[in-house]
């Protein structure tokens, strides 16, 4: 590998790796949507939520301010009792409330399922880009940006799912979320879809043959046809 293209793929596998942290963080964490029911009465307790690819988290939080009443209950960081429980469908007998709507369940395995697959592509990106830095092993970097874009494509879907998973949660008339906002972990999948994505487009643009500065290198640098 040259050492200018050398230089690109590091720069490119750092950026990468960035973006490897973002989709970890994202999938292992429970903040990817905070959700709140409405406060009734003060001086009484009510339960705000948030939830991740793999269980919920619940919290309850004493309301004094007049401010809330009539409002969601939060914000989240207040103090209160925090429970967090898998979801049903991962760990059978363990608490799974928030899936008062029966489709919900099938959306949060999809996306738990998608993220799964963006892991196995990130893993295969990483042994290939990885190998591409031994002697003659360039074009493993067409394969490794593949990879990284698929993961990205994977990413993107997840957060989709999941944004109509809460959407279909406020919109219902059995649940009593009538609030919600996305958070960190969200914003870390979203974030690692950019980089994943643009990366694996980078590398996919790294490995293609280099052009030609001037009309004639190409006649130049050719071998000569032997002579008969």
């Amino acid at each position: 590998m040259l050492e200018d293209k050398r230089t690109k793929v590091k720069i490119t596998f750092f950026i990468i790796l960035v973006g490897i942290a973002c989709i970890f963080t994202a999938v292992v964490t429970d903040y990817w949507a905070v959700l709140s029911p409405r406060v009734e009465k003060l001086n009484t307790t009510c339960e705000a939520a948030h939830f991740g690819l793999w269980r919920l988290c619940k919290k309850t939080i004493f309301i004094v301010d007049e401010d809330y009443k009539g409002k969601g209950c939060g914000p989240i960081s207040l103090a209160g009792d925090h429970n967090c429980s898998y979801f049903k469908h991962f760990t059978p007998g363990q608490d799974a409330e928030v899936f008062e709507v029966k489709t919900q369940k099938e959306y949060n395995i999809s996306a738990a399922a998608i993220s799964i697959f963006c892991l196995v592509f990130i893993i295969l990106g990483t042994l290939c880009i990885l190998a591409s830095f031994r002697k003659g092993k360039d074009y493993l970097l067409k394969p490794a940006g593949m990879f990284y874009a698929f993961a990205g494509l994977c990413t993107i879907i997840s957060v989709e799912v999941m944004r109509q998973s809460v959407k279909r949660m406020i919109d219902s008339d059995e649940t009593i979320w009538i609030e919600y906002y996305y958070s960190w972990s969200f914003a870390c999948a979203c974030a690692a879809f950019v980089l994943l994505f643009l990366s694996g487009i980078g590398l996919l643009l790294i490995s293609m043959p280099q052009m030609p500065r001037n009309p004639w290198e190409t006649c130049m640098d050719a071998e000569p046809e032997p002579i008969e």
